[in-house]
């Protein structure tokens, strides 16, 4: 697909990588991996074209199409949301407007009112705009947003619009630069299902572990001034990185020790008559040994380390019927909970259902329309936002001068050495608050939480913008912390790494787990974050069990009468999709009669231009009322593979 020879990026005396040798196949997945600043993007953008290299050749097979999603792309607000959707693949939208055009009263030959025709017919046209759609819902855009402007949506949501354009084109090489950024849990494993079913050649940059382990086949490391090829997953990739690295120090230790023998003989026997001789051939030995130099990782851990001011008292905070409504969108309807000390709650649910909104409440950056949050004992609190800066600000003053504030009493040396721990060394102290990088604003947030030393932390989205490496690290804080979390994430990693509890927030209400994640996936029995092996992994443990929500709410008579309508559901289906199949069958048969008249090069010498605008208009009638009834067959076949799966799942521990 893509052959890269001897490839290298610098920017002046700073060389990114150099030597980059590497064969991008079809069919393979690669995650390419390096800490932030490394020249991931960089890399992305010189095979888009985008961005020159500084050296090397670069070989694409001709005519490859190619898709490309960015950090910095815009939309415009005016366009409607499945338009936008539909322009990823440009070509065949233009020729659907221009057949629409003419639909309505545009005027054409009939050479290019059969070229178009037969051009859309070849690309599977008339499906552009429900696959869009489809693509669009499975990203999380609501379906009856489709037809709206693209103003109506957050920045959040457009950012899934240039995703969706990047799916629809169906590239033959896909370039995804960070594509999990501001989508949801649920969204995030539509996405992962999709990218495993793509036959072409894809390259993405994440963050997210999880994520490269359940769509890499390949991951590209940028590292020690190169990029170097692993086959496998995140996962598999890191151990084979260890025993290479390993394997090299042992190899120099080796070549080392070889040299400090041979110098002990020749500084013991130089000047020994008998043993002279020897003593310079060793000389000569030694300076024709190599020892090979380790070049230094690119990659860094923050020492992010969070110590408690004073520990809490045991209740840590009691919400009470916590009620919140945005005009007449209901996010929060009467959630109660009771946070007990060391409690470390992860907040899960998809975008939209309140969970940034229940925390701003929690720290009192919104007021809630109904309800009561009532903090306990000593608690004080540290609270870090999904949107950097709103905490930050954007003024001129330096790293340095900025944190100063939070520990006024402590000297200039100490307020260094917290940012040194956050990888702001020397003179990255003396920076304007206005040049830092999503990633470099959340470790200085997290330095601002270490020297504030609060006793409860409420953390929105704390990963967002942080390599693997600060992830890592943060994780690993906060399992130590002797206080108590609430945060809210979407990287799965992490939050089984962190929950000791999981609240989910769903449409129909609130889920409280007393427990890990991992017990949470068993109990349910319904995979919110994990991949699907974690659901069949879960399904099998519990195999002898009946299927049971957490919520002691549902009680087992409507457990038994929602089993036995959905049994019922299931056995008329199979006459709904008969019905559904046989009217796409007669759609297919009517248009299939208007394309043989077209097969005919008399037809439109015989055939007036009033007659063939009339049988185009009703060609694309029937190709819509198509469109309406594949969309409907394939609904129902959707729902009966769904309750089939769900109802064979249950097994024999099901009662009517």
């Amino acid at each position: 697909m893509v052959a890269i020879q001897n490839l290298e990026k610098s920017f002046g005396a700073r060389t990114l990588f150099s030597g980059v040798n590497l064969d991008l196949r079809r069919g393979a997945r690669y995650g390419l991996v390096g800490a932030n600043g490394s020249g991931k993007t960089t890399l992305l953008k010189i095979i888009s074209g985008e961005e020159s290299a500084s050296e090397g050749t670069m070989v694409f097979p001709k005519q490859v199409k190619m898709g490309v999603l960015r950090q910095d792309q815009f939309l415009a607000d005016q366009e409607r949301v499945i338009d936008a959707a539909m322009r990823g693949d440009q070509v065949l939208y233009e020729a659907l407007e221009e057949q629409n055009r003419l639909a309505n009263g545009g005027s054409a030959s009939a050479d290019r009112i059969a070229e178009l025709d037969e051009f859309i017919r070849s690309q599977s046209g008339w499906t552009l705009e429900a696959r869009s759609s489809e693509i669009l819902a499975g990203l999380g855009i609501p379906v009856d947003s489709h037809p709206l402007p693209l103003s109506v949506l957050s920045g959040g949501f457009k950012l899934r619009v240039l995703l969706a354009q990047v799916l629809v084109a169906q590239p033959d090489l896909m370039l995804l630069d960070e594509p999990t950024n501001h989508l949801d849990i649920l969204s995030i494993r539509w996405l992962e299902k999709f990218l495993s079913s793509y036959e072409g050649c894809a390259v993405v940059i994440s963050h997210d572990r999880r994520f490269l382990d359940n769509v890499s086949t390949h991951i590209l490391d940028v590292d020690y001034g190169t990029v170097t090829h692993y086959v496998g997953s995140y996962t598999q990739f890191e151990a084979q990185k260890v025993a290479v690295r390993e394997r090299k120090e042992a190899e120099i230790a080796r070549q080392q020790k070889a040299i400090a023998d041979k110098m002990a003989f020749v500084e013991r026997f130089r000047y020994k008559a008998t043993k002279a001789r020897q003593a310079q051939s060793l000389v000569k030995q030694i300076e024709k040994i190599e020892v090979a130099e380790l070049p230094r990782s690119s990659r860094r851990f923050p020492q992010f380390k969070f110590e408690p001011r004073r520990a809490s008292g045991i209740d840590v905070v009691k919400i009470s019927d916590v009620r919140k409504s945005f005009g007449e969108r209901r996010v929060l309807n009467g959630v109660s909970l009771s946070v007990r000390r060391k409690d470390r709650v992860a907040i899960i649910g998809p975008n939209g259902i309140g969970k940034s909104t229940l925390l701003k409440i929690l720290v009192d950056r919104i007021s809630a329309d109904l309800g009561q949050v009532e903090w306990g004992h000593e608690t004080h609190v540290g609270y870090f936002s999904q949107d950097h800066r709103d905490q930050i600000g954007s003024g001129k003053a330096t790293l340095l001068e900025w944190l100063w504030t939070f520990c006024s009493t402590q000297t200039e040396g100490w307020v260094r050495s917290q940012l040194g721990k956050s990888l702001f060394s020397g003179d990255d102290a003396l920076s304007g608050l206005d040049t830092l990088s999503g990633g470099e604003s959340a470790r200085l947030l997290f330095c601002r939480l270490m020297v504030e030393q609060p006793n409860v932390l409420v953390l929105d989205e704390p990963t967002n913008h942080l390599d693997i490496e600060a992830t890592e690290a943060l994780s690993e804080a906060l399992k130590q912390f002797d206080g108590t979390v609430l945060f809210v994430s979407h990287d799965r990693w992490f939050v089984s790494e962190l929950a000791t509890r999981v609240v989910e927030l769903t449409p129909q209400g609130y889920q409280d787990f007393p427990g890990s994640f991992d017990e949470y996936l068993a109990k349910c029995g319904d995979d919110h974050l994990d991949a699907e092996q974690t659901l069949a992994r879960a399904k099998a443990e519990q195999k002898s069990k009946s299927l049971e929500c957490v919520s002691d709410r549902v009680v087992a008579m409507e457990q038994r009468d929602e089993l036995k309508r959905k049994r019922n559901r299931l056995k008329n289906l199979p006459g709904k999709r008969d019905q559904a199949l046989t009217k796409v069958e007669v759609i297919e048969k009517q248009i299939k009669q208007i394309e043989l008249q077209y097969e005919d090069p008399a037809y439109f010498t015989r055939t007036s231009a009033a007659d063939l605008q009339a049988q185009h208009i009703d060609q694309r009638r029937l190709h819509d009322e198509l469109n309406q009834a594949l969309a409907e067959w394939e609904a129902i076949e959707a729902e009966i593979s769904a309750l089939d799966q769900e109802l064979t799942g249950l097994g024999s521990d099901s009662t009517e």
